[in-house]
């Protein structure tokens, strides 16, 4: 079962995302393992590809003090990439991530946001 976040000192909780099976995802995996990959950090965020049979989602965590302060599941359509780059970066991954259903970006993404959010 999934902690519920509660509002604490006016400050709403930030969004977290569950597994199809209503578990949480693996955090601090996650994001040791987006820590050692440099292509991941773009801007003060870490990107990645989420993928399954159903889904190919383009994520982005934001840690904090050691955790996972923010996680979203990014709208890629209006940061100017295409479902199509999504997939195709699913299928050129190196495999750097031995986390199940987690994928690099590809250089062509990883340019795309570079472009938008590296000073």
């Amino acid at each position: 079962m999934v902690p519920t976040a509660k509002t604490m000192n006016y400050v709403e909780p930030v969004p977290r995302y569950v597994n199809p099976d209503h578990s949480a995802p693996d955090y601090d995996a996650i994001i040791e393992q987006l820590q050692s990959c440099r292509s991941s950090q773009i801007g003060a965020s870490y990107y990645y590809i989420r993928a399954d049979e159903n889904i190919c989602a383009l994520c982005r965590i934001i840690p904090g003090g050691g955790k996972v302060f923010f996680h979203e599941i990014v709208n890629h359509e209006q940061l100017g990439i295409s479902k199509d780059e999504i997939q195709e970066s699913v299928k050129q991954d190196p495999g750097l991530f031995t986390l199940p259903g987690h994928y690099t970006v590809s250089p062509l993404i990883e340019t795309k946001l570079r472009v938008l959010y590296d000073p």
